[in-house]
């Protein structure tokens, strides 16, 4: 039989069988957990059962995901489309030798990784300085994998910042580059332009601006930009020196670039000693997912947890909740790396698929979100499989009552999403409260929890570089796995040229140089009440 109807028959059988019945086998949250790089995964909380997991592991088989492993560690060219190697993992073991298109690639990443550790040490220890003095903020001017990566592990390592002040443009709305350099001072100011062709539209339109807000008061503006860029030619043009470019290989995609120098923010701000536990961490991930066993392989059980539920339930989006303050930015990172890796509708042959690919991703921090959108999770008619994570303990041990009340409230709404309330448990409380008949009823409907909801757990015992390159490495590997059983490339993303096409063809017309004859009738009709409100309404320096 097929793995996959077998596998969707199981579930039919058993939709409705409550996940807690489970746990009558004995061990059941040791046996549905893994652990790897100090962490535990628990997907015990799920209603994977034996020969689900077996018929998982099978497809996952089927699928030679060994194999296609290997071919990503040794530098093969797995992705077909662009006809390119997909090598960020030797970004974070940097050292040895790997010769893929003819060339040791670890020895260019070795003396990328040098020099960005010089600079980086000029910088820390005041040797390399602006017109006015020091360097005190850092500001990093990319989009998408050049802006996620190193924005949210900025953030999450927190605790190690002893550097400068790092801040991120992304946005081409001006208010983004005009709000964030409003904070900072010209004289001491680095700016870092991290773009792989130095063309991307968002990228240059920001760095143009940066670089007039700093002409403004510095002489020579360009001696305080950095370029994170393989092409110097493009970067020289800019007045980036060729000693203050950092390139990367095409081999390495933006989504997944953080490890090497698009990472100079988050070596700024932590030190280039903690940015190395920082691949170490990723490094020990890969270690992990290479050697161990499908069964107990953490990156590939998260993979066909997330298979199971959307391939399998039917359930159209997960929700990544961090019960960790500092992994704010964790969820849109994610976003990025799971829906623009696997967000595909054709596979490796050109073909349509035969099921959806990639599920939607969102998520907040806890415990914000149980304030915000978990009345849907527990209450909406549609299940949403959560995905938990949360640290042993904190990093502010004189707050330690704080952790105890953020781990109970993870584990409480895991358990409430398993266990729900029925509307007997619910009537009972209410009737304690002196309600009684049709009155009672009503209430108690409004109170039921329907329960039997899928969720995951990773724990982990305290956010620190090495924790936070693991978790990142089990992320990545874990959209690899998805997208090999898929029959995807995870490693092109053409699904993000059309709308830059359209809108360099419509920036004329929105400027009022031509015409749109050739758009849409709506987009012409927003086009023309556009220009009307902006001529009409006036803006804040004309009031």
């Amino acid at each position: 039989m097929d793995i996959w109807q077998a596998l969707s028959e199981n579930h039919a059988a058993n939709a409705d069988r409550p996940i807690l019945r489970l746990f009558d086998a004995a061990g059941r949250a040791g046996h549905y957990s893994a652990e790897a790089c100090g962490m535990r995964f628990d997907y015990s909380r799920t209603n994977i059962d034996d020969d689900a997991r077996d018929l998982l592991i099978a497809l996952a088989q089927a699928a030679d995901v060994p194999g296609r492993r290997e071919a990503m560690f040794e530098g093969r060219p797995i992705n077909e489309t662009e006809g390119r190697a997909v090598l960020h993992t030797a970004l974070r073991a940097p050292e040895g030798q790997l010769v893929a298109g003819g060339e040791d690639v670890k020895a260019g990443v070795r003396e990328t990784l040098a020099r960005m550790e010089d600079f980086a040490a000029s910088l820390r220890e005041g040797r390399y300085c602006g017109a006015g003095g020091p360097i005190a903020d850092v500001v990093n001017i990319g989009i998408g994998g050049s802006d996620l990566g190193p924005a949210m592990a900025t953030l999450a390592l927190a605790p190690w910042h002893d550097g400068p002040r790092c801040h991120f443009v992304s946005n081409v709305d001006g208010a983004h580059v005009h709000d964030v350099l409003a904070r900072c001072d010209p004289g001491r100011t680095l700016v870092i332009v991290a773009s792989k062709t130095f063309t991307t539209v968002e990228t240059m339109t920001n760095a143009e601006t940066a670089r007039a807000w700093m002409a403004r008061a510095v002489a020579e503006p360009a001696r305080q930009f950095v370029a994170l860029s393989s092409d110097a030619a493009r970067a020289g043009a800019f007045g980036i020196p060729p000693g203050r470019v950092f390139g990367f290989e095409d081999w390495v995609g933006g989504r997944y670039s953080l490890w090497g120098p698009i990472g100079l923010s988050l070596m700024l701000a932590i030190g280039p000693a903690a940015f190395r536990d920082f691949l170490a961490g990723g490094a020990a991930m890969d270690a992990h997912f290479r050697a161990a066993p499908l069964e107990e392989n953490m990156p590939v059980m998260l993979a066909l947890v997330g298979i199971w539920h959307h391939q399998i339930c039917g359930h159209a989006s997960r929700a990544v909740l961090p019960y960790d303050q500092r992994l704010a930015r964790l969820p849109a990172y994610l976003q990025q790396l799971e829906m623009e890796s696997n967000g595909k509708r054709v596979g490796m042959d050109g073909a349509d698929l035969p099921r959806p690919a990639g599920p939607i991703v969102w998520g907040e921090p806890g415990t914000n979100g149980q304030h915000a959108f978990f009345q849907l999770i527990h209450q909406g008619r549609q299940v949403v499989p959560c995905e938990f994570l949360v640290a042993a303990r904190g990093h502010e041990p004189e707050l330690a009552h704080h952790h105890a009340l953020l781990v109970a409230n993870c584990l409480a709404q895991s358990a409430a999403l398993l266990r729900g309330r029925t509307l007997a448990e619910a009537a009972e409380t209410l009737a304690g409260r002196g309600l009684t008949g049709a009155e009672l009823e009503r209430q108690a409907r409004h109170r039921v929890f329907p329960g039997n909801r899928p969720s995951t757990t990773l724990i982990y015992p305290l956010l620190d570089p090495a924790t936070l390159g693991a978790i990142i490495a089990l992320y990545e590997h874990r959209v690899f796995v998805e997208g090999v059983i898929l029959g995807i490339n995870s490693f092109d993303q053409w699904g993000v040229e059309l709308g830059k096409e359209l809108a360099s063809q419509l920036l004329p017309a929105v400027r009022g140089e031509a015409t749109v004859d050739g758009a849409d009738p709506s987009t012409r009709a927003l086009l023309a009440a556009l220009h009307e409100m902006a001529g009409a309404r006036p803006g804040p320096e004309d009031r």
